[in-house]
């Protein structure tokens, strides 16, 4: 192919080369943005709590699909006293992470089909709460909620 063009340098004999650099370079970009884009994609509902949706200052109602069962639900309850962490199970104290994974996976020997409920102080680090339910889902529970404050 010839071509006239004062944009094509060299001789006017010379064949069109069309330069692929500069469009590689664009869909090397492309693919860059488009990679760096999708892995700061924010996965939606991984945590599965069933937290009541209030509207108002009334109390919402909960419905509940499962029918009731024998066994209680056991609460995990995270506090902050003066900088300290304070941890319970089932209304029984713990002294840390580690032995509230313990108390759960002896429950879950039990029954794993019983609803936890953790209920963390607006105060604990996020850290905290998030290791609390992957205890509680890594001890074999299937059910873990979040309890929330009606005055929140």
């Amino acid at each position: 192919m010839r071509c006239n063009s004062p944009l094509v340098r060299g001789s006017a004999n010379a064949d069109l080369n069309t330069a692929m650099t500069p469009m590689i370079d664009v869909v090397f970009l492309l693919l860059v943005f488009f990679v760096w884009t999708a892995s700061f994609q924010t996965i939606e509902y991984v945590l599965d709590s069933k937290v009541a949706a209030q509207q108002g200052t009334a109390a919402a109602e909960v419905t509940q699909s499962n029918p009731p069962s024998d066994t209680e639900d056991i609460l995990v309850r995270i506090e902050s006293a003066s900088g300290e962490l304070v941890w319970s199970v089932s209304q029984r104290s713990a002294t840390s992470l580690a032995d509230v994974k313990e108390r759960l996976n002896r429950l879950a020997d039990v029954d794993s089909s019983v609803k936890v409920i953790l209920h963390p102080d607006p105060e604990v680090p996020l850290e905290f709460v998030i290791g609390a339910f992957d205890a509680a889902q890594l001890a074999g529970f299937t059910q873990v909620a979040f309890a929330v404050n009606a005055e929140q």
